[in-house]
């Protein structure tokens, strides 16, 4: 499993607009093989700021299947304008995990 991770910058006074058109694209990568699931947080902080991560079954499941493909060009169109700067992807790979006891 790979945990995808990018802070988006969105433009100030986009961020209705952004969430949107982020529910919009949901379908798109959620449509993709390998794909398990996102998480979209806003920053508490900075409310311009949202952090996305995406669990993927494998690394070219993303970035050969997902960016690959007819999808992400649509999510491109419907996304890429409200970054700025673009932001910076990134990959993780688990190395330990601990649950809250009931």
């Amino acid at each position: 499993m790979i945990l995808e991770a990018a802070v988006l910058n969105v433009i100030a006074g986009q961020e209705a607009a952004f969430e949107a058109a982020f529910q919009q694209a949901s379908a798109l990568i959620a449509a993709t093989d390998g794909y398990n699931g996102h998480q979209l947080q806003r920053c508490l902080e900075k409310p311009s700021q949202y952090l996305l991560l995406v669990h993927w079954r494998s690394l070219e499941d993303h970035t050969q299947g997902f960016r690959g493909s007819a999808r992400y060009l649509e999510w491109r169109a419907l996304l890429h304008h409200f970054y700025q700067p673009f932001p910076t992807v990134e990959h993780y790979t688990l190395v330990m995990a601990q649950t809250p006891k009931p």
